[in-house]
């Protein structure tokens, strides 16, 4: 059975709050994405505890009880996901998993911290570089107007109508067949009460990405690393184009079937034996 633990770490830029495994001996750092939290991953923490893997899930910047205060930039997630890191593993390096917002911040600390990664996997998002030449595709666009209304003044008020309906409709057409039960919708919905604007301001954020940001982006990355994606995945439809060029080491891409953008959460001990057997074979 899985013990997890409420945990907060005081930082210089607020306290971040996190869920932590009491079990297990390798470090794992999870990095959720949205519109999600820690907690509705609980049952996939507990199939990586029981294959040996230490997780701590924090909440991410924007995300309430962690600081809701901007900027939402990714050079500002790495730099907490760093300060994170010099509390909880100063000394050695962790395995990352990261899933939507969570992969984009994954494959940037790969970039500009490899040292501090021993192996690392996404979760529903390839390479941003992948992504953009994607974006290209009308059947993606498509996918991703959500991004386009996020920029709107007032969006928020949408999202939180009729109780985050929203929010529910993404879930179901993003990982079709699949829901939240009633109890997690609610914590769900709590958070990004909570939250105000933090969650969508990561997209806003997006228009000022800078040039330099995109060339540190360009340079391969050499962790060891494996991205998952599912089959059914509703919002990032699943990459075709071979990214091998973006990745100086080991690399491996899997499309998972039966799943969608979720995976973690609608097949928790599969995704969590895939997970395992790549960050064990490196």
């Amino acid at each position: 059975m899985l013990l997890v633990e409420h945990t907060t770490l005081p930082l210089d830029g607020g306290t971040f709050h996190a869920l932590a495994t009491t079990g297990g001996d390798r470090p794992l750092l999870f990095l959720h994405g949205f519109p999600d939290h820690p907690p509705t991953a609980k049952p996939f923490f507990a199939e990586l505890e029981s294959r040996d893997h230490r997780v701590l899930a924090p909440w991410l910047r924007g995300y309430a009880p962690s600081p809701i205060e901007g900027p939402y930039d990714v050079e500002t997630h790495v730099a907490d996901v760093l300060a994170i890191l010099d509390r909880w593993s100063p000394n050695a390096p962790v395995d990352v998993v990261g899933h939507d917002w969570g992969a984009i911040i994954t494959y940037a600390l790969c970039s500009q911290a490899a040292s501090r990664i021993a192996r690392a996997v996404t979760l529903a998002v390839p390479h941003p570089l992948t992504f953009m030449r994607q974006l290209r595709s009308p059947a993606q666009l498509r996918a991703s107007w959500y991004m386009g209304l996020f920029q709107l003044p007032g969006s928020e008020r949408i999202i939180k109508a009729r109780e985050y309906r929203l929010i529910d409709r993404l879930w179901r057409r993003w990982s079709p067949g699949f829901q939240l039960d009633a109890d997690q919708r609610k914590e769900l919905h709590a958070c990004l009460d909570a939250s105000k604007l933090g969650p969508i301001a990561y997209y806003r954020a997006l228009l000022k990405t800078s040039r330099a940001d995109i060339k540190r982006s360009a340079q391969p990355i050499a962790v060891p690393l494996l991205a998952l994606h599912g089959e059914q995945d509703g919002c990032v439809l699943p990459p075709t184009l071979d990214d091998r060029k973006r990745f100086a080491g080991p690399y491996q891409r899997d499309i998972v079937a039966g799943v969608g953008h979720f995976l973690h959460i609608e097949a928790p001990a599969e995704i969590a034996e895939r997970v395992s057997g790549w960050l064990r074979a490196m």
